[in-house]
């Protein structure tokens, strides 16, 4: 059982079983939160579907609910990074960088437990990815 005041450390092997439970829970929390979410999203438009005379609050209205499903759409991509990085955690390469195999820095995964690069391959890869958006 993980302790609810533990934060990975530094001063401790990288990716022991305490870090890689604390990150499974995070992650496993993060992907529940996001689900239950769409669920009250879904709900909602189910039950706030109405005919509305005005035409401002009309457009007004589908403008919200297309915001709201644009967010859907970027936490449903989100929800495939969660469960990816859960599947890494069970093959034992989580918190390791997929471009150099060099592990990926504690503060890095507690910011961003989806990360798949370090810090350095990541900057690489969007300064490759700049290089050709230009072209």
């Amino acid at each position: 059982m993980l302790d609810t005041e533990y934060r990975p450390s530094e001063d401790e092997e990288f990716m022991n079983d305490q870090q890689v439970e604390y990150f499974k829970k995070k992650l496993l929390d993060w992907k529940a939160s996001i689900l239950s979410d769409g669920r009250d999203t879904i709900e909602g438009m189910q039950e706030g579907t109405r005919n509305i005379p005005d035409d401002a609050d009309r457009a007004s209205e589908e403008t919200d609910r297309a915001l709201e499903l644009r967010t859907r759409d970027r936490e449903r991509k989100l929800v495939a990074k969660i469960d990816s990085a859960l599947r890494r955690i069970e093959d034992g390469s989580y918190g390791s960088c997929d471009a150099t195999g060099e592990p990926i820095s504690l503060k890095r995964l507690e910011a961003r437990p989806t990360a798949n690069l370090s810090l350095e391959a990541q900057e690489r890869h969007e300064r490759k990815e700049k290089v050709h958006r230009d072209d």
